[in-house]
C-alpha cells in the first residue's frame, strides 16, 4: 500500500511504488482485455478499484465507480456477440505506475458485421489496480452508460 491516502493520491504522483514491467502488460492483456474478450465480468471487474473512474475521451462519456464500470459491461457483453482485442503495443511507466497501451479492437454486434477499431488506452494504477482508465477510439463510442 503507497504512503499516499485516498485523498492525496493522483494519477502519476509521486511516492508510487514501482512494479515490474511485466506486471502492467499482465494486467492489461492476460487479466483486463482476456475477461472482456471472453465476457468474464469478475475477472473484469476485479482489475479495478472500488472507485475507479474509466473515461471513454473521445465521447467525454465517464464511469464512476466499480458499479458504474459492471452496468457499462453488463450493455457491452448483451449488445455485442464477439470481441476480441490484440496487436497490443505497450508503454509503461513504472514511476508513475501508468501504462499507455495501443491495441485493434474486433468487435460484431449482434446480427451485425464486425467493426474494427483501433484505440488506445491509458491506465493509471493505484495498489496493484486500475484506478483512472482513459479510452480513446477510433469510431463511435461502444462504452455506454449501462443501467446500474
Amino acid at each position: 500500500m503507497s504512503e499516499w491516502s485516498a485523498t492525496e493520491w493522483s494519477e502519476g504522483c509521486p511516492g508510487q511504488a514501482p512494479l515490474p514491467y511485466p506486471f502492467y502488460v499482465d494486467i492489461v492483456t492476460k487479466r483486463y482485455f482476456d475477461g472482456v474478450d471472453n465476457k468474464n465480468m469478475d475477472q473484469v471487474l476485479n482489475c479495478f478499484t472500488p472507485d475507479a473512474v474509466l473515461t471513454e475521451a473521445t465521447s467525454d462519456t465517464v464511469h464512476e465507480g466499480r458499479e458504474a464500470i459492471r452496468a457499462m459491461f453488463v450493455k457491452l457483453f448483451a449488445d455485442f456477440e464477439s470481441i476480441w482485442h490484440g496487436n497490443f503495443v505497450h508503454t509503461a511507466d513504472p514511476q508513475s505506475n501508468a501504462v499507455c497501451s495501443q491495441f485493434t479492437v474486433l468487435i460484431t454486434p449482434n446480427a451485425g458485421d464486425e467493426l474494427r477499431y483501433e484505440n488506445c488506452n491509458r491506465f493509471y494504477l493505484k495498489d496493484r489496480l486500475f484506478h483512472r482508465v482513459t479510452v480513446y477510439m477510433s469510431g463511435d463510442n461502444l462504452l455506454k452508460e449501462g443501467d446500474a
